[in-house]
């Protein structure tokens, strides 16, 4: 395996890592208006306190190890997509200050609406920015050569709805496992519905992303493209059976961890889609890549790095395992 190859992957991984682990959180924060009582919202939050910090590790590592393996995609996404990245850089430190400040505040209503705010703003900025590569981006020279605003779309926003539904999904799995009584009954409910809405968007996503993006459509059909793409749709689909049916059955662990597996099957549709294309519709990973030197220097502080922040991520979990009310992290 080459270094490329090695280097795409470690930024593949990242990426998907960062959604899935902070994808709950969010998706937590999204379901903030339908708790009750602040005694809820308390629980809530006491939910995703020990960890949400270190989930949000992965946007670091993953930024980090873009800039370093593939500096070119590095500039031009930022070029291309500064208004998004932007965007989405500022809910989160909007919602992590609303998180503190709420903390240690007597009236928490304006702290729990910007908690909320905070997140559907970063959720959306992150869904903007997927559509807009999918969309394809303009470049000359290694340069971006487009407008400011050639992200914004119907079929971005489209994308950016798709993910809040996507991160409802994962959050209310999420309070399955960590919540009891009336928060957990409500979130069988939420987990039901927003399944179904994400197993819409994702079929909305999948027609129209050939429609939108064609050369796309080629690539589905080439070979030996053809012999495993194929096989991530019908992964999904057996993911989505057994979310709806470990939901029915009352399950605890399960749906979250079908949902990890909805999301796996979508983003590695979505990646062997779009590879070798680091930026489509022109650039791959080997024309955007580094230096070898560089690859081969940074890989031996990849390989120290990269196990000990999944083993901290792996040990906190451990931790903090079992449901929330019993012991309060928040406050």
């Amino acid at each position: 395996m080459g270094l490329v190859t090695i280097w795409s992957c470690l930024v593949a991984l990242t990426i998907i890592l960062y959604v899935v682990l902070d994808g709950f959180s969010l998706g937590v924060a999204l379901l903030f208006p339908t708790a009750r009582d602040e005694d809820e919202r308390d629980l809530l939050m006491d939910s995703i306190a020990p960890v949400w910090d270190a989930n949000q590790t992965w946007i670091v590592f993953g930024g980090g190890a873009l800039f370093v393996a593939f500096p070119m995609v590095y500039g031009v996404l930022l070029s291309a997509l500064y208004i998004p990245l932007l965007t989405f850089i500022f809910g989160l430190i909007f919602r992590g200050s609303a998180f503190e400040f709420r903390a240690n505040a007597t009236r928490k209503g304006r702290w729990n609406r910007a908690f909320f705010f905070g997140s559907l703003v970063a959720v959306m900025a992150q869904g903007l920015t997927l559509g807009g590569i999918i969309s394809g981006i303009r470049v000359a020279g290694g340069h971006f050569a487009g407008g400011p605003f050639d992200w914004l779309n119907p079929f971005s926003v489209t994308v950016g709805i798709a993910l809040i539904s996507g991160y409802l999904l994962l959050g209310s799995t999420y309070l399955i496992i960590k919540a009891t009584g009336p928060v957990q009954d409500r979130a069988y409910r939420q987990a039901f519905w927003s399944g179904l809405v994400v197993l819409g968007f994702q079929t909305l996503v999948t027609i129209w992303t050939p429609i939108h993006y064609p050369s796309v459509l080629t690539l589905w059909f080439s070979s030996p493209r053809i012999y495993f793409i194929w096989t991530f749709p019908v992964l999904g689909l057996i993911a989505f059976y057994r979310l709806i049916r470990s939901l029915k059955a009352r399950r605890e662990i399960q749906p979250f961890f079908c949902t990890i597996l909805l999301f796996f099957a979508g983003y590695l549709g979505l990646a062997a889609s779009l590879y070798p294309y680091a930026i489509p519709p022109g650039i791959t990973f080997r024309e955007a890549v580094a230096q070898h030197e560089t690859l081969r220097f940074t890989l031996w502080g990849a390989m120290i790095v990269l196990p000990l922040v999944l083993g901290y991520t792996v040990y906190s979990y451990w931790i903090f395992r079992g449901k929330v009310g019993k012991v309060e992290y928040y406050h």
